[in-house]
């Protein structure tokens, strides 16, 4: 078969979930001729936007039955999605058992991830998790030489736009589009449900480790010009980067990406009971340059930078406060590639909205440190997996070893330097005075080395 051939659509089995743009597409089928074999809400839905059609139950001659569990697994159903149209055999099958060619499947499953999202009991998780509609999905896309299958709405233009354009008919191309992302589809709801089911057993570490994650965007290039890269969501949103709305600003880039997470992971850190003061924390190639606590956001703006305002120069600013007016007057005053924050204030957006390349990220809300969950590194052929590193040390965890105690002034700027220090590449050196870093060594293959990197940028700072 060519690789551009069309196949026409004649009959279509409708069953979705989500059932945004189902009246329009039902129209645009029927005003076409197509016959729309259809199930339960699907059916109802589309015989109110008067649109006709055929309950499966009345194509098959068999009820649903088992509370709807079985209704779809019907040989009358799979054989006219999965018979080959060019072979002799396949054809004389369904004459035989007279069964009907089904042309297209638009099929998205129930609703798993979001039932298990709001809180649903076990019982109600598992009625959700679908079995017709992923054997149909798989059925199509297996015989997408024949067979249209679309999972998302988001498709639905473009089949209509195929269909008006070749007198009912779609490519090849089309097709195999299609199919490419209906296996995804059922392969992202296998993985939901697998993953549900891991966490209820408490398995951190299965044998076979199954992700699923949503492109969210394709980026002009990766850590280096040469490389290709992409930012993907995975997991439940939570607040940062993955999810956080870019309101102004040229388009992230991968180093970008990467540095802001550190920057507002880092900041994160720093957040009631413990640091109930306003945070800035300044990220240069995912090591902080400066870190400061302040009675406001200007004045922890302040202290951050001056710990290092070489370094700062190019860097990402990240604050633990719906950004003001007056601290965005002074970060206008640095170049800076991005600053994120919970919420931008009008005076903020206005203060900025000059620096047209300047990204400003909006999370809506701060990130849990202490969050569980885990985290990926790469090897060749291979995944390194942990828990991510949700610890935190606190005073009770501390062991005076010294002839003399630390004060309480000390014992506070310690707090504050062991919350940076876990942010700081090894080997990890980081100098506090009164609530802002003075000086941070970092990335060195010697603590010696990244200690005397410290203590000359100490040696130059002055703290408010």
């Amino acid at each position: 078969m060519s690789a551009q051939a069309l196949t026409p659509i004649r009959r279509a089995l409708i069953s979705v979930s989500d059932k945004s743009g189902l009246a329009e597409l039902g129209r645009f089928l029927a005003a076409r001729g197509v016959e729309i074999l259809s199930t339960g809400g699907s059916a109802r839905a589309l015989a109110e936007a008067d649109v006709a059609v055929i309950e499966v139950s009345a194509h098959t001659g068999f009820p649903e039955i088992m509370d709807g569990r079985v209704k779809t697994l019907h040989p009358k159903v799979h054989g006219g999605i999965l018979a080959r149209r060019d072979l002799d055999s396949h054809r004389a099958a369904m004459t035989e058992h007279g069964i009907a060619a089904i042309d297209l499947v638009v099929v998205n499953l129930y609703p798993f991830e979001a039932t298990l999202a709001a809180g649903a009991d076990a019982a109600t998780c598992v009625e959700n998790i679908d079995i017709g509609g992923p054997a149909m999905v798989r059925a199509a896309a297996k015989n997408h030489d024949f067979v249209t299958v679309v999972t998302d709405p988001a498709d639905y233009a473009a089949l209509m736009e195929e269909m008006a354009a070749h007198e009912g008919a779609t490519s090849q191309d089309l097709r195999e589009r299609l199919a490419t992302a209906a296996f995804a589809h059922t392969a992202a709801y296998d993985a939901a449900i697998a993953a549900w089911l891991r966490g209820r057993r408490g398995e951190a570490f299965p044998a076979r480790l199954v992700v699923s994650a949503a492109r969210r965007q394709v980026l002009r290039y990766g850590e280096n010009p040469h490389q290709q890269a992409a930012l993907y969501a995975a997991g439940p949103a939570q607040p940062g980067v993955a999810s956080a709305e870019q309101l102004q600003g040229k388009e992230l880039s991968y180093n970008n990406l990467n540095d802001t997470e550190a920057a507002f992971e880092l900041v994160s850190e720093f957040q009631a009971p413990e640091f109930e003061q306003p945070a800035v924390a300044i990220i240069k190639h995912a090591n902080p340059c400066g870190v400061a606590l302040g009675n406001t956001l200007t004045d922890a703006y302040a202290r951050a930078l001056a710990c290092d305002p070489v370094s700062a120069f190019g860097g990402i600013i990240a604050a633990n406060r719906t950004l003001d007016g007056a601290t965005a007057a002074a970060i206008a005053e640095l170049f800076a590639e991005v600053v994120i924050a919970p919420g931008f204030e009008p005076e903020a957006r206005a203060a900025l909205v000059g620096k047209k390349n300047l990204r400003l990220l909006a999370t809506g809300a701060m990130a849990d440190p202490a969050a569980p969950g885990m985290t990926f590194k790469s090897l060749a052929g291979g995944i390194l997996l942990q828990t991510r590193d949700a610890g935190r040390i606190g005073r009770a965890d501390l062991k005076v070893v010294t002839k003399r105690a630390p004060g309480d002034r000390e014992m506070a700027d310690l707090m504050f330097a062991f919350r940076v220090a876990k942010h700081v590449k090894s080997n990890a050196i980081v100098y506090v005075r009164d609530g802002a870093t003075v000086g941070v060594g970092a990335g060195q293959m010697s603590r010696v080395d990244s200690a005397r990197i410290a203590a000359l940028k100490a040696r130059e700072v002055t703290i408010a």
